[in-house]
């Protein structure tokens, strides 16, 4: 990916090395958020519960923080990376006489206060409705890289892009659509997180179209936001936690699903290409 530093964006709210209240963990909706969570507290092949995680303790105050010259590279890519997701749909938005609301992107290291409840590093990163901010811990990325097997710095851009996604939800009302639905048909809660998560996916796509257009991107990239969609796909961390699938658990769609939602939004750039909602098959 073509990037140059312009030091740290106006959009970045940086906690790192902050404190937090002890209070339970309830946070929103987020990109990996439930399969992170499912994955590292043993909760795939059950339904991931509606926004409340219970961690089994409070959590103590996080330790000073004193960040690497990497971490701070990243910071800089990450805030170039958020500008211009951002940019892109203030634009997207003017085209149709709307005005596009940004969000902030909170930094935070261990743990995090939100809207929505406590945020934890083990989670992942998340996006909260209800404060219209994107968290991440940025060892998530290091994580990705090793863990998942998705390196590269577009798969760390498709993980970004996707939270925004879920901004660019909130803005439209999806999100609260989302939650009433859940809400009023239990039983169907997991079907319409899948269909939200996978709209969001395709919302990166469609950034990621813009990209290419202006010759951000490099040879590889494409792929490596493809890569990253695969193994953090329902069924590859399923496989790798339980060696089974339970496709009826699914909270963010499979690999192949998530594959093919990015893939719709990148060959198109359309945001009303990325109705996952309505789509017979998705």
């Amino acid at each position: 990916m073509r990037w140059n530093s312009k030091g740290k964006s106006a959009d970045v709210e940086d906690r790192r090395g902050g404190r937090v209240s002890p209070r339970a963990a309830v946070v929103g909706g987020g990109g990996v958020l439930a399969v992170i969570i499912a994955l590292f507290f043993g909760l795939q092949g059950k339904p991931v519960p509606a926004g409340i995680v219970p961690l089994g303790g409070t959590p103590a105050e996080t330790a000073p923080f004193k960040a690497s010259p990497e971490e701070e590279k990243l910071v800089e890519f990450v805030s170039f990376v958020l500008d211009d997701i951002q940019n892109t749909w203030a634009a997207e938005f003017k085209k149709r006489g709307q005005t596009y609301t940004r969000a902030k992107l909170v930094l935070f290291s261990g743990s995090v206060d939100s809207a929505c409840g406590l945020g934890e590093a083990a989670m992942g990163p998340f996006y909260c409705p209800g404060d219209s901010k994107a968290y991440i811990d940025l060892s998530f990325y290091d994580l990705l890289k090793k863990r998942f097997g998705a390196p590269g710095d577009f798969a760390q851009a498709y993980v970004l892009a996707h939270e925004i996604g879920h901004h660019i939800q909130n803005l439209r009302g999806t999100s609260m659509e989302s939650h009433r639905a859940m809400k009023a048909n239990p039983a169907k809660a997991n079907e319409i997180s899948v269909r939200q998560e996978l709209q969001a996916d395709c919302l990166a796509g469609v950034w990621a179209h813009w990209t290419q257009q202006r010759g951000v991107l490099e040879v590889g990239d494409f792929e490596e936001a493809l890569k990253a969609a695969n193994q953090i796909g329902d069924d590859t961390l399923q496989k790798q936690a339980t060696g089974r699938v339970v496709p009826e658990s699914f909270t963010h769609g499979s690999a192949a699903q998530r594959k093919h939602w990015f893939k719709r939004g990148f060959d198109s750039g359309l945001e009303e290409d990325c109705d996952s909602f309505s789509a017979t098959e998705y």
